[in-house]
């Protein structure tokens, strides 16, 4: 059979499609198979992409995250830097045949005279002290009490969520209930403290419809650790 021709004389060719016809016996390969890129002569075939291996079990604890403590860093390096000056210029000084710093030979001539129990010492212990318990406090917590630690699905990739931001999705749900006129919500580490108030229902049924709306919610944040639910409802009072 011949080739239609066009008007100019010349071939016109038939365009591939994308529908699979029925593959020649001699040429089992369809050179317009998409899905089939391997070598016709491949006693392999064409080969899928590799199965993926299982992943890493969802982990659901997630500890909190830890502050950088820039500010308290700051000052300490600051007043660090101050003392280590000024105490290595006086030694400069001192083997440069100078007198001291009067600063120092005040402090050395009270730390002379002055007894143990003496109220300065008292208090300058003290205080030193209280730094330094102030210190390993900052050095041994976590800090950032307003981030809370969502669930972790993968070992490398921690997620936190802020409590404003989850005390605004319990507000935005509360507000759906029937009946509900205002909430307050306070979302903290171990509690969610929701106030609501209602202007028309009962509040039996506004607390109940709360409690479970309340809860899905919680569950749906995805927290490691959803803090515990404490729902109040009251009438608002009338005026007069």
């Amino acid at each position: 059979m011949s080739e239609p021709r066009s008007s100019e004389g010349t071939t016109t060719r038939r365009l591939p499609v994308l529908d699979k016809s029925p593959q020649d016996p001699q040429n089992p390969h369809d050179p317009y198979d998409p899905h089939d890129s391997q070598d016709p002569h491949d006693p392999q075939g064409p080969q899928g992409p590799p199965d993926a291996g299982p992943g890493p079990a969802p982990t659901t604890r997630g500890g909190r995250f830890w502050s950088a403590r820039r500010v308290p860093a700051a000052v300490v390096a600051f007043l660090l830097l101050i003392l280590a000056g000024a105490l290595l210029y006086d030694v400069a000084a001192v083997r440069a045949h100078r007198p001291a710093l009067r600063a120092r030979r005040e402090l050395a001539r009270q730390l002379a005279e002055r007894s143990l129990d003496d109220t300065w010492v008292l208090v300058g212990a003290g205080v030193a002290a209280a730094l330094g318990l102030w210190l390993v406090l900052l050095a041994v917590t976590p800090g950032m009490r307003r981030v809370l630690p969502m669930r972790r699905t993968h070992p490398d990739v921690r997620a936190g969520l802020h409590r404003g931001a989850a005390a605004l999705v319990l507000r935005d749900r509360a507000m759906e209930v029937a009946g509900v006129q205002s909430v307050r919500v306070h979302a903290g580490r171990r509690k969610a403290d929701v106030r609501a108030v209602s202007h028309f229902r009962d509040l039996d049924d506004v607390r109940a419809d709360l409690d479970d709306v309340l809860g899905d919610a919680i569950r749906g944040l995805g927290l490691a650790r959803p803090p515990t639910l404490s729902v109040r409802v009251r009438r608002l009072g009338r005026k007069g």
